[in-house]
């Protein structure tokens, strides 16, 4: 399976992607920002990191960057795309996923495992995980807090377009298992044809059980699959 990452002036966990990618046997590339040209992809990654050191807001001068053109043609007809972190950030100033990323609530950057909980496995990136199982992943992120209008949060809780939420090792979704504020605890949506997933947690960061944990394999796994 042939997959691109997209890279940055200030990303910084391309690599860490691009290692995982490689690990569970994706044919990857390795993308400049000033291409002009998307390589044959089944799979578009959006990196974490701080693109163009956040300025402006974080992801807005990433998502007029040259290939960001292709890459929205690309998921426009269906491509699979992944934004973790900053690569969320980019979707959404791209317009492929609605709402805002704001401050996280505490205003300080916070930088530390969370549990989440599997809300929908129906989908490309979810489907080796169960539904309503409590998995552990890494986040790192000044910006996480993820809001959008009522309507719209109706309509991700009505088409079942909510990944992951935060939670506690429980399963507890509420005030106190939220790490950032972000509205009804998400931490992962995805587009209204499924083929766009953006999320805050790294799922790169726990693919081997030396340095973390294999929780993120899954969802390499299922886009493999």
């Amino acid at each position: 399976m042939n997959s691109s990452v997209i890279v940055f002036p200030g990303s910084n966990c391309d690599r860490d992607v691009a290692t995982a990618l490689t690990k569970l046997q994706f044919k990857n590339k390795m993308v400049w920002h000033k291409d002009n040209v998307l390589p044959k992809s089944d799979l578009i990654v959006i990196p974490g990191g701080f693109s163009y050191g956040d300025y402006l807001r974080s992801g807005a001068i990433a998502a007029k960057s040259n290939i960001l053109k292709e890459v929205v043609k690309a998921a426009n007809s269906g491509c699979l795309v992944l934004g973790i972190c900053n690569g969320f950030q980019i979707l959404i100033e791209t317009g492929l996923l609605q709402g805002a990323l704001l401050r996280n609530k505490n205003l300080k950057f916070i930088s530390k495992d969370v549990h989440l909980k599997i809300i929908n496995n129906n989908n490309n990136f979810c489907k080796k995980y169960k539904k309503n199982n409590i998995i552990n992943l890494n986040i790192a992120h000044n910006e996480g807090n993820y809001f959008t209008k009522k309507d719209h949060l109706k309509e991700l809780e009505d088409k079942d377009l909510i990944a992951f939420k935060y939670c506690n090792k429980d399963g507890l979704v509420n005030e106190s298992t939220n790490p950032n504020g972000s509205i009804s605890n998400i931490a992962g949506i995805l587009n209204n044809k499924k083929n766009i997933l953006g999320m805050m947690p790294h799922p790169e960061r726990m693919v081997d059980n030396l340095i973390s944990n294999s929780d993120g394999v899954e969802l390499f796994t299922s886009i493999l699959n």
